[in-house]
């Protein structure tokens, strides 16, 4: 198993002001000093995770106190010049919060080519809140994304001249990326869904699945998945075109870990405060998708509320509620094991984690953790999915 460490690079010193972190909320309370310095020891925490044997993982949101990150290309552009093994993962690009998918092939190839081959990319549809920043159509935002999806995979392609490229949304008359990306013919995809439909489009196209902190979605998807993969390939998928993020806490006593767990769990109460009229832009979502919330009486959030037994969870959940939803893996290392373990069995086994930190942790928690994950869990996941793959 492969483990990506993921921050959300967020300025959490204004989460308690009494505002919302998204969209319009004043960037007066962002002091620049304090944002420098948060933003450096995220660096350092990749510098140390790439001298762990740890893969790294970036994102981008805008106009919001849970992600200062605006641009994980030039993120990862950075970190690569501070690291030499680390893969790293872009997940991802929101494509339909960017106007030109030709720029985007370009800092793909940029990347790669920097990092003299280590980047892997999702370029993702991004959040509802940010087609109003954009000001992207929601009703044909989701053609425009497979469009620019394809453009960009196109561009990617093409090492003997330029290229024409015409559709609906976009008109190029010489794309020629230069430097092209040094992985031939381009770095190796993801996708993030938490759709049945998504996930068979990835199948079919080979790409990596990734499910952000919903087991529900898993147990659903990766089903799906590999029946679609083997009548499109003709082989059974490889664990490693499954992902699954969960927010990980390690520490050497439980009590330790679960604190850090609930610090980690500040970050997704402040993920979900968001004005009602930001949350669901008109015609974004599918008829089916707006009946499901509506029968589960909110639209905040695409989070469990309840429990594997249907009890309501508290408000906000506690960390224990959220190791019972694989949300949240947090204890000794030994436990933590064994929550990913029964995870990964439930879903049918996975090859790639993604392991966020953060919240309100401090810099020398999330370092304390990551050490402990790396020298103590790590290698036993490694075996985990060996001994799978040698049993299929």
């Amino acid at each position: 198993m492969q483990s990506w460490y993921f921050s959300e690079q967020s300025y959490y010193p204004a989460w308690d002001r009494d505002v919302t972190p998204k969209v319009t909320s004043p960037s007066s309370l962002v002091d620049p000093e304090i944002a420098h310095r948060l933003l450096r020891d995220y660096i350092e925490e990749c510098k140390l995770c790439d001298s762990l044997g740890l893969n790294i993982m970036a994102n981008e949101h805008h106009a919001t106190y849970t992600c200062m990150n605006v641009s994980c290309l030039m993120t990862l552009g950075i970190i690569a010049s501070h690291t030499t093994n680390a893969r790293l993962l872009a997940l991802g690009v929101p494509v339909m919060s960017r106007m030109d998918p030709y720029r985007i092939a370009e800092e793909i190839a940029y990347v790669d080519t920097l990092s003299r081959g280590r980047l892997e990319l999702g370029l993702i549809k991004g959040t509802a809140f940010e087609l109003y920043i954009s000001n992207a159509h929601p009703v044909t935002a989701p053609d425009r994304y497979w469009e620019a999806h394809d453009l960009i995979v196109a561009a990617l392609s093409k090492r003997d001249g330029s290229l024409s490229y015409e559709s609906r949304n976009f008109n190029y008359r010489y794309m020629n990326v230069i430097p092209p990306c040094y992985q031939k013919p381009m770095p190796p995809m993801w996708l993030t869904t938490l759709s049945t439909n998504t996930a068979k489009e990835a199948a079919r196209r080979g790409h990596v699945l990734a499910i952000t902190a919903v087991a529900k979605a898993a147990r659903q998807s990766f089903p799906l998945y590999r029946e679609e993969f083997l009548k499109t390939h003709g082989r059974p998928a490889p664990l490693d075109r499954f992902a699954y993020l969960g927010y990980v806490a390690v520490a050497r006593d439980e009590a330790t870990a679960i604190e850090r767990g609930r610090k980690i769990l500040d970050f997704v109460r402040a993920s979900e405060r968001i004005e009602p009229r930001f949350i669901n832009p008109p015609g974004a979502l599918p008829h089916a998708d707006n009946a499901r919330f509506l029968k589960a009486g909110t639209t905040v959030t695409h989070r469990n509320k309840l429990l594997p037994d249907g009890t309501p969870m508290s408000n906000p959940p506690t960390p224990r509620e959220q190791i019972i939803n694989n949300v949240l893996f947090a204890g000794t290392p030994d436990q933590v094991y064994q929550q990913i373990k029964a995870f990964y069995d439930s879903v049918g086994g996975f090859g790639q984690l993604l392991v966020q930190a953060g919240g309100t942790m401090s810099h020398d928690e999330i370092c304390d953790s990551l050490r402990l994950y790396a020298t103590e869990v790590q290698p036993r996941l490694t075996a985990l999915t060996k001994s799978h793959a040698l049993a299929a």
